[in-house]
């Protein structure tokens, strides 16, 4: 399909759905929002509109040529038999939940780790969710369990209707495979469970009117006895109805030992306080907001520190660290002992992640975005590091560890290399290349650098440009720029093998930019655009894409960009500010409405991310970006393509819908996609997801490739 096809069709469906705006509304509010009434997710009226924009928007996608051969290349790799089968390190072996063509929901099954080092190894189903699903006639999607520790045999598993984030819990038993008659069974909800011992759980759930928050969480946590009804179990602890939520706590080391109890509140989305339950009554640790408990390991117990923190009569810790403090000691009288460093970042460092073995802890630290492996080992009253020798230039983190034994293993990956993974014995100090995943494009053709750009402030943002090698920096490549930039979450290398296949190969750039609000450099770096500073983040991104066309990588005719969630609302902020810099825009799962967010959804739990519209002040700041706000009559945008989830109860399929229904009134071109399952990932299992890349890709090559 040309592009002047392409245009005409997305005007059609722009025009279907009603008259321009007047030019009064220019930044319209919740009091004349014509469309309040797609908020209702599954209100018929609702419901048949989105019918309708799928219709359309399939219709158009979906008869490109391209539309077909995308698809089958997507699912082939999403489905192909050789890829990695990820596993746990458990006491019953190596554990792992599949999903290909034949078992569409997935399997749990087990191996050993002798059979597991062949190409073929042999698997013991522990339960078929597609099997489940037809006996239950439900859309099963498997969302982990809680076992039981040190026997591991019962499982608390977390089972999701369409994947929406409220789910079922139920108790299984691997051994019987089966689950436990007369179990703990809990009904769908947005909760959390955590054992206290076999018969005894600790559950914060909806109890009921005035047991959940404004974001829809519980802050009640009751003691749930086996076979005791829901009604009878007893509160224990009650937080804020002002908090995020409120969760069991439960800490145990790697014996499956439980050396404290009681319940974490979740304040805001950075902010955490600890209760423990003592002989005494309880005991709020003296911990800072922005701490939080990593576990148990070498008998220390460790949290890391999002802030400064000084403790009383001691010495200072930088935002960043991790500390930790002697076990016993702690247990002893929590509120007076005395901490000891175990990890500080430097100027570009950050904690990327943590795991600990029997004996060991693991951290990987990123260092200007490139991570390293370490073990720390705890002896003679300090902390010594030994890094371990994974390759460079790679993104390096822990994909399971063993807590009855020193055995960790670690995924490597870049943007060009099959992800590989590695087993590490610290023992032994075996370092041993287990597997790697198929090629799934000819990388060669491609090279990959780390550039910056100057941000607004004078800032520099690095990105990873990933181009080909024969690259004559005309501004002609077609190129798509991903971000995300928020919530301290950081995008690191990756291989992404549907990316490479659907886009690369074409002979295209791919982009990705490490924005303020993400954690590339940890604590910092995220809380430089927070709240008040949002506008830095849209800010970054648009520097980057200035930087691109700049340098001639690319141009604004061959520019889109791409983001979901937090990344959604980013590229809503970019293409309403700087909508001339861009072709092309892929909008997914988005926030859009800011000045509704914290009515839709879980969005009063990003309060602290994004200020509250409540506040006189802060609703300035947020209306000044609103995406949906900044739709006005007057400008043209990009075409986007937006796609959502009818059963994302994270955040609310109203954004995207109201964002297309208003670029329609509008008379604005842009294409609409709501699947009906997937939760917040808009995919509930791997064909729903080839056919989101397929459509992805399909409108990205429509609009910026010239075939």
């Amino acid at each position: 399909m040309n592009t002047s096809l392409l245009c005409a069709a997305l005007l059609s469906i722009a025009c279907f759905t009603s008259a321009a705006l007047s030019q009064e509304r220019t930044a319209a509010g919740p009091a004349d929002d014509p469309f309040l009434w797609l908020e209702e997710i599954e209100a018929p009226r609702a419901l048949a509109w989105a019918r309708a924009e799928n219709d359309k928007t399939l219709g158009v996608l979906q008869s490109d040529r391209r539309y077909r051969r995308f698809y089958e290349k997507a699912l082939t790799i999403l489905q192909a038999k050789d890829r990695i089968p990820y596993v746990s390190l458990g006491r019953r072996g190596l554990e792992n939940f599949w999903q290909d063509d034949t078992h569409v929901r997935g399997i749990w099954r087990r191996t050993t780790l002798e059979s597991y080092r062949s190409q073929d190894p042999r698997w013991e189903t522990i339960l078929d969710v597609d099997e489940l699903a037809v006996a239950e006639n439900k859309n099963w999607v498997f969302k982990g369990g809680d076992c039981l520790p040190p026997e591991e045999r019962l499982c608390l598993l977390t089972l999701s209707d369409g994947g929406k984030d409220a789910a079922f819990i139920r108790e299984f038993d691997r051994d019987a495979k089966a689950f436990v008659e007369a179990g703990f069974d809990l009904p769908e909800g947005k909760q959390s469970v955590g054992w206290l011992d076999g018969d005894t759980v600790l559950v914060a759930r909806d109890w009921g009117d005035g047991t959940l928050t404004p974001a829809g969480y519980p802050f009640v946590v009751k003691e749930l006895k086996r076979a005791q009804p829901l009604a009878e179990a007893r509160e224990i602890f009650r937080g804020q109805p002002t908090d995020v939520q409120t969760m069991p706590f439960v800490l145990r080391d790697n014996e499956g030992h439980i050396h404290a109890a009681g319940a974490m509140r979740v304040i805001s989305s950075f902010e955490y306080e600890y209760v423990l339950f003592g002989a005494n009554g309880p005991i709020t640790l003296n911990l800072p907001r922005k701490a939080a408990i990593l576990g148990v390991a070498s008998g220390r117990l460790l949290v890391t520190l999002d802030e400064e923190w000084t403790p009383p009569g001691d010495t200072s810790f930088a935002t960043g660290s991790v500390i930790s403090y002697d076990l016993a000691e702690w247990k002893q009288d929590p509120l007076r002992a005395k901490p000891s460093l175990v990890f500080q970042p430097g100027p570009r460092q950050a904690l990327s992640g943590f795991s600990s073995t029997k004996n060991l802890l693991i951290l990987t630290i990123l260092d200007n975005v490139q991570s390293k492996a370490f073990v720390y080992k705890y002896d003679q009253g300090a902390w010594s590091a030994t890094p371990i020798p994974l390759p460079d230039n790679a993104d390096v983190s822990v994909s399971a560890a063993s807590e009855h034994a020193d055995q960790v293993m670690f995924t490597v990956s870049n943007y060009l290399t099959p992800t590989s993974l590695w087993y590490f014995d610290a023992a032994s100090k075996q370092l041993e290349a287990l597997k790697t995943a198929p090629a799934t494009f000819d990388g060669s053709r491609h090279v990959v650098e780390q550039l910056e750009a100057t941000s607004r402030d004078g800032t520099r943002i690095p990105y990873f440009l990933v181009r080909p090698k024969n690259a004559r920096f005309d501004g002609a490549i077609p190129t798509l720029l991903y971000g995300y930039g928020g919530f301290q979450v950081p995008l690191l290398p990756f291989y992404a093998g549907s990316v490479g296949r659907l886009w690369l190969e074409q002979g295209n750039a791919y982009v990705v930019a490490n924005l303020r609000g993400g954690g590339e450099f940890g604590p910092p770096w995220h809380q430089a655009a927070q709240a008040a500073t949002k506008q830095r983040t849209w800010d970054d991104f648009i520097a980057v894409a200035e930087d691109l066309i700049r340098r001639n990588v690319t141009s604004p005719r061959r520019l889109g960009v791409i983001g979901g969630s937090q990344g959604g609302l980013l590229v809503g902020a970019a293409i309403t500010q700087r909508p001339e810099l861009f072709n092309a825009a892929i909008i997914q799962v988005p926030l859009f409405d800011m000045l509704r967010f914290t009515k839709l959804g879980a969005g009063a739990s990003w309060i602290a991310e994004y200020g509250d519209p409540a506040i006189p002040e802060q609703h300035t700041w947020i209306e000044a970006y609103s995406p949906y706000q900044r739709l006005v009559p007057g400008k043209t945008y990009p075409a986007p393509l937006i796609l959502t989830s009818t059963k994302d109860d994270r955040v609310h399929p109203a954004h995207g819908r109201k964002a297309a229904a208003r670029l329609a009134a509008l008379g604005q071109p842009y294409f609409y996609y709501e699947n009906i399952d997937g939760g917040h990932s808009a995919a509930a299992n791997l064909i729903e997801y080839a056919r989101q890349l397929a459509l992805e890709y399909t409108y990205a090559s429509s609009r910026l490739c010239l075939e």
